[in-house]
Parts: structure tokens; sequence; C-alpha cells
């Protein structure tokens, strides 16, 4: 049975391959035919699960229920419970750059740099998509050919 430290470590390194065709090649059909998949979010959250199960203790459920920042701090202290907390930024991470990538393809909106900060910080590349695709749609609309007046 694999240890902690290895569960950790082929997480981080599971999400790699994803990242790298979203970010490096996001218009090759390979890319879209493996971010099309929810196969790699079903194995990170049964990974979660499976180390949620074993980090939380009836002490700690009975914390977490009414939640201040020292028990947070304290939870988090736990190893368990750390790579219990980083496996779901990896899960979510994923899942907010997987939207950030199929939106972008759908607007036809570079994303490589929102992206790459997703990967590194998820909701700043959050809100690096969202103002890049605004700029966007403000730049096609300001583009746009304009209803002549003569037609009127």
């Amino acid at each position: 049975m694999p240890t902690l430290d290895q569960w950790f470590t082929g997480a981080n390194v599971f999400v790699l391959p994803f990242w790298t065709l979203m970010i490096l090649l996001p218009n090759w059909d390979w890319t879209r035919r493996v971010m099309s998949s929810l196969l790699p979010f079903v194995a990170l959250a049964l990974l979660y699960v499976g180390l949620f199960a074993t980090a939380i203790t009836p002490e700690s459920a009975q914390a977490l229920s009414n939640p201040t920042l020292p028990v947070i701090a304290q939870f988090f202290s736990d190893e368990r419970a750390a790579a219990t907390g980083w496996v779901h930024y990896l899960v979510m991470d994923l899942f907010v750059g997987r939207w950030i990538y199929w939106e972008g393809q759908r607007l036809g909106v570079w994303t490589r740099h929102s992206l790459a900060l997703c990967f590194f910080a998820g909701p700043m590349g959050l809100l690096s998509h969202i103002a890049t695709a605004a700029i966007a749609q403000k730049m096609t609309k300001d583009s746009a050919p304009q209803p002549s007046e003569a037609g009127t």
C-alpha cells in the first residue's frame, strides 16, 4: 500500500499532463479529447474521499463543525489533513482550469496566461480569465461594424 507521501506526490504528478496539454497544446485534438473526459476528476475525487475518511477523527469533525481560524490551522498541521486539503486544491483548480480551457475554446479567447495562473493560484487564474474574456468581448463589440444611420 502506498504511503501518504506517495499518494501526495502521485496526485501532484497526475495533474501535470492535463495542465501541460491545456497550456501548451490547447488546439490539439488530443487535448480536446482528454479534457472532454471527467475521469481525471473522478480519480482525484476518489483519492480525496479516501484521504478525507482517514483524516477526519471524531474530535476533528466536532471541531470543524463550528470552525475558527485556530481550529482550521490546528487541523491542517496534521500531515494527513494537509494532504487531503492539497488534493482538494488539485481537484478544484484543475476543474476550474478545465472550465477556463473550454470557455476559451468556445469564445476563441486566449487562455494560456489564465491557465498558468490557475495552475499556481486557482482564483487568480479564474479572475484573469474573466477579465480577459470581458476585454476580448468589449474589443470584438467595439470593432464590429455599426449599423449606418442612412438606412433608417
